[in-house]
């Protein structure tokens, strides 16, 4: 999820382990520990931009790295605030801010390696990585518990925050697997064969979901919401085999293709092979030109290939917004 969001959350499990000890200090311990995951961001700047994408919530979202790394902050805290609070107690309060950090990402649809060093990623795809309707509740309680030093105030406040977003998470997961199965039917109804098909949400809300089905000789992409009334339709992209056998041993793109899951198409522009990946959908789907919000241009660099990542227009990012206000409010 977003970092805002992340935040929010680190605070409020924060205030849950240790409030009554740390009264509003909760806010920087639960700011400072709900963000150190994401600090892979940083560490990825110092890298290529595809070996960025690979460390990106691996490590850094693991329960091996939590099991060693809560006892030191959990020392530090300790130390730090010696009449408050123990090292039990701020080791606990470290781990359960870091831990429900990737509890919430792996809902959405970048997932996380929590069993690191096993590659799975764990992926829910429930949830788009910003959703106001998440965050605004936990908010709202923060705010609450900002105001008033009761105790008892302050865990009814925060519980009833958890208690709301937490649900709205729950409800996530049955609004997909209902979408899931209208996309299924859809499929039957249509006589389409599919070895494989992933949904999930469009941005900011759980009313319009996007799939994709991996087809033989193609990708298909359809949306549906949930207040539509026509047949769902699904638009083809060719899987583009002959392009990809140009990139066979490129090292670049055996990383993409291990991050991309499977998911993604090779196309061909002005000369130049691109890397799509398609689990985050389209950003212009002009079917003459379509862009994906993830995609990656390979250029010549020392008699190598190297993916460069492609440049986001934010005109694009307007007009795709613009289409999912209208879209969500069914065919």
């Amino acid at each position: 999820m977003d970092s805002f969001t992340q935040i929010a959350l680190g605070i409020a499990i924060a205030e849950v382990c240790a409030g009554k000890k740390l009264k509003n200090k909760t806010v920087l311990y639960g700011s400072i520990l709900g963000t150190i995951p994401d600090l892979d961001i940083v560490v990825g700047l110092f890298l290529n931009p595809v070996d960025a994408v690979l460390i990106h919530r691996g490590i850094s979202h693991s329960l091996f790295l939590f099991l060693f790394l809560s006892p030191l902050l959990g020392w530090i805290i300790s130390k730090i605030e010696r009449a408050k609070i123990n090292f039990m107690q701020a080791t606990a309060m470290a781990f359960w801010c870091l831990f429900t950090h990737v509890l919430l990402d792996m809902f959405t649809s970048w997932g996380t390696q929590i069993l690191w060093p096993l590659d799975y990623r764990f992926a829910f795809k429930t949830i788009f990585v910003i959703d106001p309707l998440y965050t605004i509740p936990l908010v709202i309680s923060l705010i609450m518990v900002w105001k008033t030093k009761d105790t008892i105030l302050r865990k009814k406040y925060i519980f009833r925050g958890l208690f709301i977003s937490s649900s709205y998470l729950l409800l996530s997961c049955f609004i997909k697997i209902y979408a899931l199965k209208q996309f299924e039917k859809a499929l039957l109804k249509q006589g389409i064969e599919y070895s494989e098909i992933i949904v999930k949400p469009t941005a900011f809300n759980l009313i319009l979901w996007n799939a994709n089905v991996a087809t033989q000789e193609n990708y298909l992409l359809g949306d549906y919401s949930l207040f539509d009334t026509q047949p769902i339709s699904f638009t083809a992209y060719s899987k583009n085999k002959i392009l990809e056998s140009q990139l066979n041993g490129n090292s670049d793109f055996e990383k993409l293709q291990n991050a991309s899951e499977g998911w993604y198409i090779i196309s061909q522009k002005n000369q130049s092979l691109y890397f799509n990946d398609l689990r985050f959908g389209l950003l212009n789907d002009n079917p003459k030109n379509p862009q994906f919000a993830f995609s990656y241009q390979f250029i010549r660099n020392n008699d190598k290939l190297k993916a460069v990542e492609v440049p986001k227009n934010k005109r694009d990012g307007k007009r795709l917004l613009q289409k999912i206000v209208i879209r969500l409010k069914g065919n």
